[in-house]
């Protein structure tokens, strides 16, 4: 069964007990990673017990599918359900899920987690359509996901933002959940235990120096076209053990801002800089004006073809076994030769 969106936090809280397998997936690793760990502990309080949390890999299921079964059927040495992690699944693992879905042998609960699945995906259409099984999608964190996520963490630690710093922080933080999680942590230890406001002068100091900034660099060098600090830029990140995932994804989000501006600016017929103003959350103030500019140049049909370009380039990183840096480089190169 699908899980909508607005039921997915309901589900993340609690699993209803018939359903034998619930599959995670999409372009976000790190809210798949994050979503996963919650359904798991549901199950067992400690995801690392091998008593109690098993771990069959895709590889071995293709030499024994009956195994995710075994898994799922054998009974926990301490009491309770057990927990079966099945990662980085892909269509080769479809016929052992359907075994295990359609036994009813044993209460184990599998966890998959799996990339960017198509519609047409054996897998995500097995488990979408199996009264026993759970399908939630995981979308990279639009701007209102990430304004939440910062409200969140530094909420619980009795931490409010200025504006100023809610702004900076909203442009500096990716897509990806786990790396945005990571850097409010950060602040949050920045910060110590001292509670209350969080001025700009604190997000800068925290996160104006981290490869968050990079990433930042990187993406406003793509759009812009400034190929020779994008070399610059690219190659530190590199150095600094960056994900090219990571590179492209913020990429990615840098022209999804774009694109929502561009969007704005053709439909209302204003200028950019109107358009950039309406803009919510508002775009980083020391940014606006070469996003503004950037804005100019990029026609819609333009930014959309960017886009479709960078999704291709993140798929050929995780699919075609190439090397990912060079991917990511060919492509931000790509991107900022169509900017100039």
């Amino acid at each position: 069964m699908i899980v909508k969106a607005q039921q997915v936090a309901s589900t993340l809280k609690l699993i209803d007990p018939s359903v034998r397998a619930v599959l995670i997936f999409g372009r976000d690793d790190g809210l798949v990673r994050e979503y996963a760990a919650k359904i798991g502990k549901q199950i067992v309080e400690d995801l690392s017990d091998p008593f109690n949390v098993a771990r069959p890999t895709p590889e071995q299921l293709k030499a024994t599918p009956s195994i995710l079964l075994d898994e799922i059927a054998a009974l926990s040495m301490m009491g309770g359900r057990r927990l079966v992690r099945l990662e980085n699944a892909g269509n080769d693992c479809r016929d052992a899920v359907a075994l295990a879905l359609d036994s009813v042998m044993g209460d184990g609960l599998l966890v998959i987690t799996a990339g960017d699945l198509t519609k047409t995906s054996a897998l995500r259409k097995l488990v979408e359509g199996h009264k026993k099984a759970l399908a939630i999608t995981c979308y990279a964190d639009e701007m209102r996901d990430v304004m939440g996520l910062i409200r969140q963490v530094l909420g619980d630690a009795g931490l409010t933002p200025t504006q100023d710093a809610l702004s900076y922080l909203a442009s500096n933080l990716g897509s990806d959940r786990a790396v945005s999680r990571g850097e409010l942590e950060k602040l949050v230890l920045y910060m110590g235990t001292t509670a209350g406001q969080i001025s700009l002068a604190d997000a800068e100091a925290c996160v104006g120096d981290t490869a968050a900034l990079v990433l930042s660099t990187i993406a406003e060098a793509t759009t812009g076209g400034n190929l020779k600090q994008l070399e610059t830029v690219l190659e530190r990140a590199f150095t600094a053990g960056e994900s090219p995932v990571a590179i492209l994804r913020i990429v990615s989000g840098r022209l999804m801002k774009m694109h929502l501006a561009r969007g704005t600016m053709d439909y209302e017929r204003i200028s950019a800089r109107q358009a950039v103003d309406k803009m919510r959350p508002p775009i980083f103030y020391k940014e606006k004006d070469a996003f503004t500019q950037q804005l100019e140049r990029w026609p819609l049909g333009r930014i959309t073809l960017a886009l479709d370009i960078v999704a291709d380039a993140e798929a050929d990183c995780k699919t075609t076994g190439l090397p990912a840096e060079v991917i990511a480089a060919r492509t931000c190169l790509r991107v900022a030769r169509a900017a100039r």
